[in-house]
């Protein structure tokens, strides 16, 4: 059988192979084969055995494609380090862009690299070191600085450049005369003037670097044998179905748990009423919890129970959970394994919506006591759609969403008229990636997975 374009998504611990047909005027997605993940050897072997398993599926004996893209999140994801001057300014606008490309941070710095933040870089060895710093035309020193101090680790690992333009001559020079011009690039200064923001140069360079430097993970070596389009973080193909929906529909936010994180994604603009109060906040946004999930990180979200609280809500004594764990797996079955991981799913969503939605302050002032919004502005969002295994196959998981709106008055959601609509097809990362050669076609596939008309 061929087919038109399958797109691969590598986690952590299965490789999932979708398939569609879009060569056409109404595209389709005809299935899917899943695999464990072959991360530890040869990344291909779990491919092939997912499109075997899909194969089946279709009831085939075998599969040609014309092209295959892919996401992942093997290997740990895109681990990145960012480095910036002022936290609040050119480190925060670092993180958001780096965060927005789907990447897992694991340290940041503000001001000038210290001895012990180099030791850390090399223990955490990262796929990508991002250096920021200063405004243009503003102080260089630092950024400069840092460049050198990550340059002497000789570390074989790709950075970028995205701070003030005033550096960018001197910093190609110090690449070249080290022989290690090819691991960088240098972008547009993601913060070049005071609250603002250049988030979208940065974001595709960190999608470029991650695409060629992916053979470096372990068991990807040989991933182009087979993949013959663009790679991408797995999160930032999410946040791009999110933000081409936006583009046609309207304001959003995408919530996607899974066995590992629960991230947030959103892309609104702030309402009249707060928009004096919104500089610095980009217009999309990704909030990561990198320990809750629902099956490897499962155990910390039980952390974040009162004592007692999951028996209650099970209405199971203690030997009963003992037994339930010691069983569970990432596919409930029974009614009581979908009412764990149906409580479990309400607890990550709780959490991320808390830390990545902005609330209503009390702030005491010279003339009084005052309310006003600290954080994303998210009041005028029109959809919230649900991805995710949890999310998309329990039942009346959009009530988890409706509750936390209903308990939460102060927070900056939408109150009237948002639609929450879930990711049927569970494609949403798939079909980010493809978004970047097929962006119409892209749109037509999100808007049948919603059962949008």
């Amino acid at each position: 059988m061929k087919i038109d374009v399958l797109v691969a998504e590598i986690g952590s611990t299965t490789t999932i192979v979708n398939a569609f047909n879009i060569h056409n005027q109404d595209p389709v997605f005809l299935g899917r084969g899943v695999s464990n993940t072959t991360v530890k050897t040869d990344v291909t072997e779990g491919l092939q055995s997912a499109i075997k398993e899909l194969s089946s599926f279709l009831g085939v004996d075998k599969i040609e494609y014309n092209e295959m893209f892919a996401s992942s999140s093997a290997a740990g994801g895109l681990r990145m380090t960012v480095h910036g001057l002022v936290y609040e300014m050119t480190v925060r606008a670092s993180k958001e862009a780096a965060l927005n490309a789907g990447a897992n941070i694991h340290l940041v710095t503000a001001n000038k690299i210290e001895e012990r933040d180099l030791k850390k870089i090399k223990e955490i060895n990262p796929n990508i070191i991002l250096v920021a710093g200063g405004t243009d035309f503003g102080e260089k020193e630092t950024a400069l600085f840092n460049i050198k101090e990550v340059l002497n680790l000789n570390l074989d690992i790709p950075i970028i450049y995205a701070g003030n333009i005033e550096n960018q001559d001197e910093i190609s020079e110090l690449f070249k005369n080290r022989k290690k011009d090819k691991y960088l690039k240098i972008v547009e200064n993601v913060y070049p003037r005071v609250d603002y923001l250049n988030i979208l140069p940065l974001r595709r360079a960190i999608y470029e670097t991650f695409e060629e430097n992916i053979i470096h993970a372990n068991g990807m070596n040989n991933i182009y044998d087979m993949v013959n389009q663009n790679i991408m973080p797995t999160p930032g193909s999410v946040m791009e179905s999110t933000m081409i929906l936006r583009e046609n529909l309207g304001n959003i936010i995408t919530i996607d748990i899974g066995g590992a994180t629960t991230d947030i994604h959103s892309v609104s603009i702030p309402s009249d009423d707060f928009i004096e109060f919104q500089e610095g906040e980009p217009l999309s946004k990704r909030t990561v919890e990198g320990d809750l999930g629902l099956f490897i990180n499962h155990k910390n979200v039980l952390k974040l129970f009162k004592k007692g609280e999951i028996l209650s809500k099970l209405s199971i004594s203690m030997k009963e959970f003992d037994s339930l764990l010691e069983d569970y797996s990432y596919i409930p079955e029974t009614i009581l394994e979908k009412k764990f991981v149906f409580e479990l799913t309400k607890k990550c969503a709780e959490i991320g919506l808390d830390r990545h939605v902005g609330d209503l302050k009390k702030v005491y002032t010279s003339s009084g006591l005052k309310i006003i919004p600290d954080g994303k502005d998210l009041t005028l969002v029109e959809y919230i759609l649900l991805t995710g295994g949890a999310l998309i196959n329990l039942e009346n998981t959009e009530q988890i969403i409706f509750d936390y709106i209903s308990k939460n008055p102060t927070k900056l959601l939408p109150r009237k008229n948002v639609k929450i609509l879930r990711d049927h097809d569970y494609i949403f990362a798939s079909v980010g990636v493809l978004s970047l050669k097929y962006p119409e076609i892209a749109i037509l596939l999100l808007k049948k997975s919603l059962r949008i008309e």
